[in-house]
């Protein structure tokens, strides 16, 4: 029986933990970064510990994934045998992450996450119309180049998972070069895969909060979900999921700056 965290006084966590899940949820299927909210939502409103924090998160970006994987899967947008080098090499550095994630405690990182999301910020904004391209399947990206990169954004996701989907969609779409909904959804495939492994380490670690992430994930499956097939269906989902990166990164870049007040 799973014992409930939240006193009969605080019965309005249920709905900032749903809620906050579901628009997680959707924004890390479409872009990335989704994890902001819920950890923000663990740590500062729940008060659980930073690496509580972390491995309840991921009971929902668990099953956020997951159910967005299927949704790609069932519209064609996801091809797991195309993409198997990516999946094993990232699921390895993953699990290398989650090690770390144990030890280490994540705040320790985000002086240097704060640089990364300046960048990609740049990415972004400089020739937008890469990341709005159709996927080329007659591209062969670098092998040699891919295996490190794979490596490490598996490695990055293990650890902290929040900004991972980012990093890993501008590799996809701008290395790689699938269009921003393939790249989204082998994202979706990857994170769901890893997330087992990661979900069972913390585990033995005694580091989730299952009453909390089973909640949290009801919001987060359904934003999964809604987002994968907003984004087989909707032929301007490419656009509305680069403006959303836009969007998300700028304002991770004014929250991590301390330009928006009250944040």
């Amino acid at each position: 029986m799973i014992l409930c965290y939240f006193s009969p006084v605080e019965w309005y966590y249920y709905i900032i933990a749903i809620t906050g899940g579901a628009v997680a949820g959707f924004i890390n299927t479409l872009a990335g970064n989704g994890s902001a909210i819920t950890l923000t939502i663990l740590t500062e409103i729940l008060g659980l510990p930073g690496n509580l924090a972390n491995g309840t998160n991921r009971v929902g970006v668990f099953t956020q994934a997951t159910a967005a994987s299927w949704e790609f899967l069932r519209h064609g947008k996801l091809d797991l045998v195309r993409d198997r080098i990516n999946i094993i090499v990232t699921t390895i550095g993953a699990l290398l992450g989650v090690f770390v994630a144990i030890w280490v405690s994540n705040e320790q990182f985000l002086f240097v996450f704060k640089y990364l999301m300046m960048f990609m910020l740049v990415v972004l904004l400089v020739k937008p119309k890469r990341w709005l391209r159709a996927t080329d399947s007659t591209h062969q990206a670098n092998l040699y180049l891919l295996i490190p990169i794979y490596f490490t954004l598996g490695f990055y996701g293990g650890f902290i998972q929040m900004g991972m989907g980012i990093f890993y969609l501008a590799v996809m779409v701008l290395i790689v070069r699938y269009d921003i909904i393939e790249g989204n959804a082998i994202k979706s495939f990857v994170v769901a895969l890893y997330t087992i492994l990661v979900i069972a380490i913390f585990q033995w670690k005694g580091l989730i909060r299952w009453d909390i992430g089973l909640i949290m994930a009801i919001g987060q499956t359904f934003g999964g979900w809604y987002s994968a097939r907003f984004a087989s269906k909707n032929k301007l989902a490419g656009l509305v999921a680069y403006w959303l990166l836009v969007v998300i990164v700028t304002g991770a870049l004014l929250s991590l700056f301390d330009l928006i007040p009250g944040i």
